[in-house]
């Protein structure tokens, strides 16, 4: 087994730290051409077997971005346990262990799922930039987060990353996404966004930018024409509604204090359908141990065919367990619409999200973007299935 590096984790500055590690890696980095070599030597040489109780239903078109498409799904239980001939310990590190889309995680881990695959995983709470030098050294296995422009960036100079594996989207009815306070006159119709200052925890550079650049478009505005005001998550509402900020992107459940409300307008969210997060992988599981990165997809899309098919909110005793292994409000947690679980990852996400980046100015105009084959790697989600 590879040496691991264990034990408390210093915070170095971020740019120091991405620049210490890139420095390290460019010369030897096998990412410098557009090839897929973040699956690995073994991954194209990797046989995909049938799996039971997974069939045609366990995979859809990536190129099908259809808001009515139905996600993956096996039967419950499956794809079956497939236990390593050795035990593995996995680090995988998330932002939160509270918010609603981890918790397919939380489950898994809860009800034994990645155990059975002989795995022992620790969910490390830690931010992305933190994350990602960590992931890219293998010191970290897995990160469930998004291809941020950190990552892209990252990628781009020479970090063995790939977004492996899709975390969720909205479900019907979700209003989390754009909202904006109307001026005296105003309809949600003709309202303007350019010149509005916007508030939001998560700045520039994050995956919300795609969805956020679709609704601006719709409503005369762009991303370089948005002031920015980054604000903690319990200051976004209470600026949209005291005046500070003109709009602001709201997410579950907090929409729900201004939805319905005079004076306020919901302008879109996240596409339909399109996951534009959910778990990326390091070295460490796309080429040193891919039996274990396909063993952990294994459990976390078994989790998703077990409790998280269709709509898991009408199950009242689940959803009073999840508010438990979540630590929040039960109330709260039924408040909002079942997240689409959805494992997959759409074809052409990471050029969507590149184009953001550059409108928001955070990726330089001479910056060519990354193709797919090296941002993205299906490969181990379709053989934890059987699709070949």
């Amino acid at each position: 087994m590879r040496r691991r590096v264990r034990g408390f984790v210093r915070a170095l500055p971020v740019a120091g730290a991405l620049a210490a590690l890139l420095t390290s890696t460019a010369c030897s980095s096998p990412y410098a051409g557009d090839d897929d070599a973040g699956a690995g030597s073994q991954g194209a040489t990797r046989a995909i077997r049938p799996v039971e109780g997974c069939g045609t239903t366990s995979w859809t078109d990536p190129a099908d971005l259809s808001a009515g498409r139905a996600p993956a799904r096996c039967q419950p239980g499956a794809p079956p346990p497939s236990p390593l001939s050795g035990h593995r310990r996995l680090t995988i590190a998330t932002g939160t262990l509270s918010a609603e889309y981890v918790a397919p995680l939380q489950v898994a881990l809860d009800k034994g799922e990645f155990a059975r695959e002989g795995l022992d995983v620790t969910l490390k709470v830690l931010p992305t930039p933190d994350a990602l030098p960590l992931l890219a050294k293998g010191d970290v296995d897995a990160l469930w987060a998004a291809p941020e422009a950190a990552v892209m960036n990252g990628v781009r100079g020479g970090f063995g990353i790939r977004w492996v594996a899709g975390n969720f989207s909205p479900g019907p009815g979700s209003k989390s996404g754009l909202w904006v306070r109307l001026k005296d006159g105003e309809s949600a119709a003709d309202v303007g966004m350019a010149g509005r200052r916007l508030g939001t925890m998560i700045g520039k550079g994050s995956v919300i930018a795609y969805p956020m650049e679709q609704a601006l478009r719709r409503h005369g505005g762009d991303l370089a024409g948005i002031q920015y005001q980054q604000l903690g998550s319990a200051d976004v509402l209470t600026a949209l509604e005291n005046g500070g900020v003109d709009s602001a992107w709201l997410l579950d459940p907090v929409w729900r204090k201004v939805d319905g409300k005079p004076g306020y307008a919901f302008l879109g969210g996240q596409p339909p359908g399109e996951p534009l997060g959910g778990l990326l992988y390091g070295p460490s599981l796309l080429a040193d141990d891919m039996d274990a990165g396909v063993a952990l997809l294994r459990a976390y899309i078994r989790t998703v065919n077990t409790y998280f098919a269709s709509d898991y909110k009408k199950d009242a005793a689940f959803v009073t367990y999840l508010a438990k292994l979540l630590k929040i409000d039960e109330a709260i947690l039924e408040s909002t619409p079942s997240l689409r679980m959805d494992w997959e990852i759409r074809a052409g996400t990471t050029d969507r999200l590149q184009a953001a980046y550059e409108a928001q100015g955070v990726t330089s105009e001479s910056t060519s973007p990354l193709p797919e084959s090296r941002t993205v790697n299906r490969r181990l989600y379709e053989e934890a299935v059987g699709h070949g």
